[in-house]
């Protein structure tokens, strides 16, 4: 059982890698954006990366914690296991504190599906008299941090497959 657990929780992993880093590669050319040209891509995101998010992140989360659970303790697999979870807890931490706050700033504008009004609450998301580069540029970091979190929690979970 552990095995399966095992590629669910790598695969998981890997689609919320996989969004985060897509972010992370794309930092240098949107740097080079206008505000207008840059508020208007960060619209395109929405739905795909959430829905992506949801089972890659959320999804990743749980299925790991099912997998520590299940790991024989006191092993180089249940170490590995527990730190591929911290590094998945911190990247969702992440998320909630520096990019959702802007998410919200940036599809304030938008018309969204309840489900994504609800998941956004763009309501009051406009920040009066925040410099846009600071937004972008928290929102962009935050990615970078976000991807390096997802890397160590799939190199650490495909260590721990080894074992």
């Amino acid at each position: 059982m552990v095995p399966i657990l095992q590629i669910i929780a790598l695969v998981l992993v890997a689609v919320g890698f996989s969004l985060t880093l897509a972010h992370a590669l794309e930092l240098p050319g949107k740097k080079r954006l206008d505000r207008q040209t840059y508020v208007a891509v960060q619209s395109i995101y929405y739905p795909g990366f959430t829905i992506g998010g949801l089972f890659g992140e959320f999804g990743a989360i749980i299925a790991t914690m099912i997998l520590l659970v299940s790991t024989p303790s006191e092993t180089a697999a249940s170490l590995l296991t527990f730190i591929a979870l911290l590094a998945l807890l911190l990247m969702h931490a992440l998320y909630w504190v520096f990019t959702h706050p802007v998410n919200r700033v940036w599809l304030g504008d938008q018309k969204l599906g309840s489900a994504g009004a609800t998941f956004f609450n763009t309501t009051g998301a406009a920040i009066a008299g925040e410099d846009w580069t600071r937004l972008r540029d928290r929102w962009e970091y935050s990615h970078v941090a976000r991807a390096c979190c997802a890397f160590v929690a799939f190199v650490a979970l495909a260590a721990a497959a080894a074992y």
